[in-house]
């Protein structure tokens, strides 16, 4: 009897010693993973959220003259406030025209687009690091010839 019961002792504590192992393992794995997780998914996170809206400082004026299919240019200003509004002058190059407007705009893409929305104007804008794009009214960059003559710049 007394066989016996060393006998379930030691299996107890062969038993015991297994469990207390594996669940080591399974907390040292655990803490392993939680520790290379959170740095993982911080850093696709913060690549997922970075964007124009929230990376570039880019309320201000931007100018610059845009080609025009009956006059030389038109000069250009936007200035986009904080607050989301905008406004926007354009003068038509050896013309008599002005066109002014203001508005409110929002981003599209993402945060790497903003649409202005006056009623005058109805135009979408990529926001790089002090300059605007125009973009085409599917809101695709303008391509050719002129590409470059399509962009604004910071003030």
């Amino acid at each position: 009897m007394r066989n016996t019961f060393l006998a379930m002792g030691v299996i107890a504590l062969i038993s015991f010693s297994a469990c207390t192992s594996n669940n080591k393992k399974q907390f040292e794995t655990k803490d392993t993973s939680e520790l290379v997780s959170p740095d993982t998914t911080a850093t696709a996170h913060a690549d997922h959220a970075h964007n124009s809206q929230n990376s570039l400082d880019w309320n201000g004026t931007y100018k610059g003259v845009v080609p025009c299919a009956d006059c030389p240019g038109i000069e250009t200003t936007i200035v986009l406030n904080n607050d989301e509004t905008f406004s926007y002058m354009g003068v038509y190059q050896e013309r008599d025209t002005k066109v002014e407007d203001t508005g409110k705009f929002m981003w599209h893409d993402n945060g790497s687009v903003v649409h202005l929305m006056g009623k005058e104007v109805n135009m979408k804008l990529k926001v790089g690091e002090n300059r605007l794009f125009s973009l085409d009214q599917d809101g695709k960059p303008i391509e050719g010839p002129l590409k470059d003559k399509y962009i604004l710049e910071k003030q």
